[in-house]
């Protein structure tokens, strides 16, 4: 599976990309138009991410607009509900309006910062991307 890091803090990222590795190859983009880009080239190239860990305080374009964006590309490329891209949100907003809006947008699970490995493992057990 292809793995999209989108997180602006390069510890968290590293940190993020040390511990996903081995759930898939993992990219990642440090704002989001970065994210966008890639999402958008993976969709032309006919490799998709499987996953997206999207931090909602990015730089360039929020979080929420990143996952707007991602779910009307999807739509464009005809993907099958099934096989859309799952997307986490990992963030310090405890907000919960802005989590609110970020399920109505289409994220599959939200974890708060710091992260909790263990309760990213079981997320992904539940969203059926880890055993």
């Amino acid at each position: 599976m292809k793995i999209l890091l989108a997180e602006d803090d390069r510890l968290s990222r590293d940190f993020l990309e040390g511990f996903m590795k081995v759930y898939g190859d993992c990219d990642s983009a440090a704002d989001g138009m970065e994210a966008i880009d890639n999402v958008l080239e993976s969709m032309k190239m006919h490799e998709p991410y499987g996953l997206l860990c999207l931090d909602l305080m990015l730089p360039k374009v929020d979080g929420l607009k990143v996952l707007e964006i991602v779910r009307r590309l999807e739509e464009q490329y005809h993907v099958p509900a099934a096989e859309r891209m799952r997307v986490i949100i990992m963030t310090a907003i405890a907000d919960v309006n802005v989590i609110d809006q970020a399920f109505k947008l289409g994220c599959d699970a939200y974890a708060s910062k710091p992260i909790d490995t263990e309760k990213i493992q079981k997320v992904m057990a539940d969203l059926g991307l880890a055993q």
